[in-house]
């Protein structure tokens, strides 16, 4: 009887460590993102390992509705990401060797450092667009001229470029037809490569010929053809960085997701970066991110000269943006200035598409949409990444189903 009552007290004293394994669960995809390579395989490796910690909680844990909570949302997450019950899970022992060319949540600049890694590494993103409008990383939003080439990114680990031409005679609006990236030589994870996109000509390689880094090691670095000659993706893993680059009418388009630590190791002769500083002052068209649509003209050719822009109206270029674009954010507004400076409505599939790379490569859902000063609200959209707190299992579960 004694023995009996010990097992009894015993089975009662033993704590569910549900919301261990819950953060856990928040430790290993965090940091993961949609759109990035290798999601969906790090995603169900972290599943089984919940699922696995469920199981060894299941008869301390028996009448917990939070535990029930977290096997189903397991299970129905399983089945949506076709995730076999069988097959390799994550590790949470910290002491794991990290592999040099895989920077993750796991990894950062300390360790390309030498130096320990603590927490996930921040994520920054940078966009260019239309006529052009520049997505700074640190979320401001700028209108500029700059005519020519100029650097975006110049760090210790990539540099990008990108190529301005006049859109229409006697206006000093501009868009991009040629982007150069150079990834820098790192370790034994890719030798330096150099892609170069122009007008009707984007590549599926690099200018050597080659698709991926050093000794064709796709895992470190590639490049993936989207849609043909429209659209590619390059993910560089090493740096933990995404490109994409589009091609929509005459001009190109831009979005990059480099870690924080990454994109400001640069040394002081490298500060001329839009992507980091923003642009001159003098070569900016906007006004604190505010688009002069009330005095539009100033920005036009001369009333009497035949060009394609002068097909829109200011309620006409609204209307056609808006079909596109819903909210009445920056990117909408952009979409409106581009129209009228251009008649293009390419434009418009540019603004649209900006928004959607925004999406799916800013780490901060809360900050997707930015609005000129003189409106007001949040931003609203489709997330990517979740923010929970440890134990709060359903919220978890919610963000993913």
């Amino acid at each position: 009887l004694p023995s009996i009552l010990c097992l009894a007290d015993c089975q009662l004293q033993t704590p569910c460590r549900i919301q261990k394994c819950t953060t856990d669960f928040v430790s290993l995809t965090s940091h993961l993102n949609f759109a990035l390579d290798g999601f969906d395989l790090e995603f169900c490796k972290a599943l089984r390992a919940y699922a696995a910690c469920t199981y060894r909680n299941s008869k301390v844990c028996r009448g917990n509705l939070v535990y029930h909570s977290a096997v189903l949302g397991i299970s129905d997450l399983m089945s949506q990401r076709n995730c076999s019950k069988d097959g390799p899970t994550s590790s949470t022992n910290l002491e794991v060797t990290h592999d040099p060319c895989n920077y993750s949540g796991h990894t950062g600049a300390r360790e390309h450092r030498g130096e320990e890694q603590t927490s996930p590494p921040t994520y920054l993103f940078c966009g260019l667009f239309g006529d052009p409008h520049l997505r700074t990383f640190k979320d401001h939003f700028q209108t500029c001229k700059v005519e020519g080439a100029w650097p975006l990114i110049d760090n210790n680990y990539l540099s990008v470029q990108a190529t301005n031409v006049p859109v229409v005679p006697g206006s000093s609006a501009t868009a991009t037809n040629k982007i150069t990236i150079i990834f820098k030589s790192y370790r034994d994870c890719t030798d330096q490569k150099v892609y170069q996109a122009v007008t009707d000509d984007l590549p599926a390689a690099f200018v050597d010929g080659t698709t991926s880094g050093s000794n064709g090691n796709t895992k470190s670095l590639r490049i993936v053809e989207k849609v043909g000659g429209k659209y590619v993706e390059m993910h560089a893993r090493y740096i933990g960085t995404t490109v994409y680059i589009r091609q929509l009418g005459h001009y190109l388009t831009l979005a990059i997701r480099m870690p924080q630590e990454l994109a400001m190791a640069y040394e002081e002769s490298q500060d001329l970066q839009l992507c980091v500083n923003g642009c001159p002052s003098s070569e900016r068209i906007d006004d604190s991110g505010h688009l002069p649509l009330s005095v539009m003209g100033q920005l036009l050719p001369q009333a009497g000269a035949t060009h394609s822009w002068s097909v829109y109206t200011l309620e006409t270029a609204t209307t056609k943006c808006h079909e596109k674009i819903l909210v009445k954010d920056i990117y909408f507004y952009s979409c409106v200035f581009d129209l009228l400076t251009t008649g293009d409505a390419n434009f418009t599939a540019a603004a649209h598409s900006a928004l959607q790379d925004v999406e799916a490569l800013h780490p901060r859902k809360e900050h997707w949409h930015i609005f000129p000063s003189n409106e007001s609200g949040g931003g609203v959209g489709k997330g990517s990444k979740f923010f929970v707190s440890p134990g709060l299992v359903c919220l978890i579960l919610t963000a993913f189903l």
